[in-house]
């Protein structure tokens, strides 16, 4: 039988620095019974079957210099935030592909830091969340200027605050992008990354194998849901958009050939996925960055993870659980139904940077 709870791996230049933060690094990973041994059971599982913390939101829309608009959700339940001290910490949330402040995941993360003390607001990529589409572009993997505008319009709101980032699957890759080209101007104190796919043409081409066409089906079905609310913004736009492909793309690297990279001005989809790897910019980040991959991921293949640069980057830790799929993690205390076992690990990261290890 085989050994359902080997240790984690654990690298990176930034280790000797954040390990001691986490109080679960000494133990071994247990994925619960059966779903947890399976990588599209625990995937599929996670997806379906998790629960929805009763999450109330208050949603503020942002218009961006092309025009653009970004939905951003700020818990407002009990003790919103507006009763926090003005210098309470700041956590933004980045989903994954046509994710957003829905999902589950998302809330059990909110749920966990806001009791915390944490100010907790969710970042809905353009057309993600039901939010409000006003140009003929939606959620892309390279595309920071939205993320430099959330956080720059955070900071302004709360200039007394730290501000830090958590992104889980394409958000992840979006934060981790963000971190490392705009190094220079980047004003998080610290980011966590989660089933980062980290090389989009690896991810492309490991999604369109075996059982993961599953995983392109209801990401494609997602993506032209989506479009099909919007598709008349880009209608007549120079013609070079291929509509009728996005509304019935058969995979998502269809729908990207025929929306994504237009939007973007690549002439190719795969230069739009080489050129919107955040694995080519780990190397520039330069703030605290914990990132967690599962080995098994279906959707964010281990062999696209950058170790090498994680290892050299002083300010960088690399977690890799052997079980876990594509934002399942069905493990730790409160599985199967709960929170996923990186929530835990994630506030103990957050909450060392938080007492000043940041600054060290």
């Amino acid at each position: 039988m085989p050994d359902h709870h080997p240790s984690l791996e654990i690298t990176g230049g930034g280790t000797d620095r954040f390990l001691p933060a986490l109080s679960t690094r000494h133990l071994p990973y247990k994925p619960f019974p059966i779903i947890g041994w399976n990588r599209h059971l625990e995937t599929i599982f996670a997806a379906f079957f998790r629960t929805f913390p009763d999450v109330k939101y208050r949603r503020e829309c942002l218009r961006t210099k092309d025009n653009g608009t970004i939905a951003l959700d700020w818990d407002c339940g009990g003790g919103d935030h507006s009763s926090l001290p003005p210098d309470s910490p700041i956590l933004i949330l980045l989903p994954g592909l046509t994710g957003g402040s829905q999902d589950s995941y998302v809330k059990h993360m909110l749920v966990k830091a806001k009791s915390k003390g944490w100010r907790v607001v969710v970042f809905n990529s353009r057309g993600c969340a039901n939010s409000p589409v006003t140009t003929p572009q939606l959620q892309t993997a390279s595309f920071t200027e939205d993320t430099c505008h959330v956080v720059d319009h955070v900071s302004s709101m709360f200039p007394k605050a730290s501000i830090y980032g958590v992104g889980w699957s394409l958000g992840g890759n979006i934060l981790v992008n963000y971190l490392g080209r705009e190094h220079h101007r980047c004003s998080l104190s610290g980011a966590v990354s989660l089933c980062n796919p980290f090389n989009l043409v690896i991810a492309d081409e490991n999604l369109r194998k075996g059982f993961n066409n599953i995983y392109d089906r209801a990401l494609r079905g997602g993506l032209s849901a989506t479009f099909s609310k919007h598709a008349s913004l880009f209608e007549d736009v120079n013609g070079e958009y291929n509509v009728q492909a996005g509304l019935n793309p058969r995979t998502v690297r269809e729908y990207d050939e025929a929306i994504t990279r237009v939007s973007l001005g690549f002439k190719s989809v795969d230069e739009y996925y080489s050129n919107s790897c955040s694995c080519h910019v780990v190397q520039h980040v330069r703030i605290p960055l914990l990132c967690i991959q599962a080995a098994n991921d279906p959707i964010a293949p281990i062999e696209a993870t950058p170790y090498e640069d994680i290892k050299k980057n002083p300010n960088s830790m690399l977690i890799v659980t052997p079980q876990g799929g594509h934002l399942g993690w069905v493990a730790g205390d409160e599985a199967p139904f709960g929170a996923p076992w990186t929530d835990n690990m994630v506030i103990d990261f957050l909450e060392h940077l938080r007492n000043g290890a940041s600054k060290q």
